[in-house]
């Protein structure tokens, strides 16, 4: 940045991401922007010339801890009044979180929403040069850039978005409110994207979605996920494998599970959220498919991919929700069988229709039904995970454990931890592995020939 030349100096910054990979995807365009920009990086706030801090909005204990950041970076901006604030991501697309910010925290210098995310150099620079405050937060279709610069993780792992915002409205859910609409890629961008990291050498590559079982409904191509994962599957060569996330049950089809079924760079995992196993409660989260729409779903795909890996995101004490209801819920994991799962008590998020909903179950019921579903779930895991020893398995092997007895960190096609014994020169590569213990979080085992 030529602002920077005229300084004299090198800028540093710091990025923090909070949420989901949507978030982590976003957080590495703008490293790559901010690299491009001459900028390098540090991860202690007080010695960065910038601090962005890249926000999610779906969860209340993701926003105080935002807050509580905020909070303590008027310590660095005192001790360097030249430092700049940023706020980005899905909470600042809010305006209420936008007010309190203008009003609370004024040591905020800019402050943009996803829409605005590829507007970021250019907000940035008004900042520097109008010496004011920015905030763009306007609530607008959204614009897909392409070519955006990128800095990824070191490693053998990538997110690739597919398709961006969401047009679902699920009842106890922000993100159609601050990512918009659903607006898909060109598959001619998704595919060349693909292709450049499996030449860089990455192995796990993650399509990702608020529902990537939407994709190309909007480019009126006729091409959907299913044709997507095909084609990136029979044109894309190389040792790699493809997961993605997150896809919503009431668009899930056999054509997607055959299409998974026949493609091998396609990992046997599916992330399926089911949110709840009563329909009555389905019906009030306006999730549009009933428990054995659900049911019929899975015991197909697991049909056409046996050994399949399944999880799901699970809420629990949703308003008006009984005890009988989430027991529905519990009910519905143990018939299932899921291999892990992502559960949650219910969290209120404002301006979504279900933060009006009477909720009579005070906390500590809730919390009581929700140790029963975790209890179901451990079982199920540590079960599942315990047929596994004596087995052999292909890992990709992606990292250093922190653990001396099992040094190695990988994963198995479905996605499973396995903890390694082996030399780290595998880090990086695929593996066989002998499984030799289990527990309720993860695989052991040791590297063979």
């Amino acid at each position: 940045m030529a602002y920077w030349q005229d300084q004299g100096k090198a800028p540093t910054a710091c990025v923090d991401t909070f949420g989901c990979q949507q978030n982590v995807a976003d957080g590495q365009r703008i490293m790559g922007m901010l690299q491009t920009m001459g900028f390098t990086f540090t991860d202690e706030p007080a010695q960065a010339d910038l601090v962005l801090l890249n926000t999610c909005a779906v969860r209340e204990h993701a926003e105080k801890r935002v807050y509580g950041n905020l909070g303590a970076l008027t310590h660095t901006k005192k001790a360097n009044p030249a430092q700049v604030i940023c706020l980005c991501g899905c909470m600042a697309q809010q305006p209420s979180v936008a007010k309190k910010v203008r009003e609370s925290y004024r040591h905020v210098d800019l402050v943009f929403g996803p829409h605005a995310l590829w507007r970021f150099p250019e907000l940035l620079y008004q900042v520097y040069t109008r010496r004011g405050r920015v905030f763009s937060i306007d609530d607008e279709p959204g614009t897909i850039a392409e070519g955006l610069p990128v800095v990824r993780d070191k490693g053998v792992k990538a997110w690739v978005s597919i398709i961006y915002g969401c047009n679902n409205f699920c009842s106890y859910c922000i993100v159609p409110y601050v990512r918009g609409r659903e607006r898909s890629r060109d598959a001619e961008c998704i595919l060349e994207e693909v292709r450049g990291l499996v030449a860089e050498g990455y192995k796990d590559i993650t399509l990702l979605g608020q529902n990537v079982n939407s994709y190309g409904r909007d480019l009126g191509t006729g091409m959907d996920f299913a044709d997507l994962l095909a084609r990136i599957d029979g044109e894309v060569e190389g040792d790699y494998l493809i997961r993605f996330m997150s896809s919503h049950p009431k668009d899930a089809t056999p054509k997607l599970f055959d299409t998974m079924a026949r493609c091998p760079h396609v990992a046997r995992q599916l992330h399926l959220p089911f949110q709840s196993g009563n329909n009555r409660v389905l019906e009030a989260m306006n999730r549009r498919y009933t428990r054995e729409k659900y049911l019929e779903l899975v015991n197909y795909a697991k049909d056409v991919m046996p050994g399949l890996v399944l999880t799901s995101d699970v809420i629990i004490g949703f308003p008006g929700e009984t005890e009988a209801e989430a027991m529905d819920t519990v009910s519905l994991v143990r018939e299932v069988g899921f291999d892990a799962l992502f559960t949650f008590i219910y969290s209120p998020r404002p301006g979504t229709a279900a933060a009006a909903m009477p909720d009579p179950a005070t906390r500590a019921e809730k919390q009581v039904w929700f140790d029963r579903l975790l209890d179901a779930q451990n079982e199920i895991s540590a079960r599942q995970h315990a047929a596994y020893v004596g087995s052999t398995v292909r890992v990709l092997v992606d990292g250093e454990s922190g653990d001396e007895r099992w040094p190695l960190s990988s994963r198995t096609n479905g996605g499973r931890l396995v903890h390694l014994l082996g030399s780290r020169d595998l880090i990086g590569s695929f593996a066989t592995a002998r499984i030799t213990d289990a527990n309720t979080w993860a695989l052991f085992g040791e590297a063979v020939e």
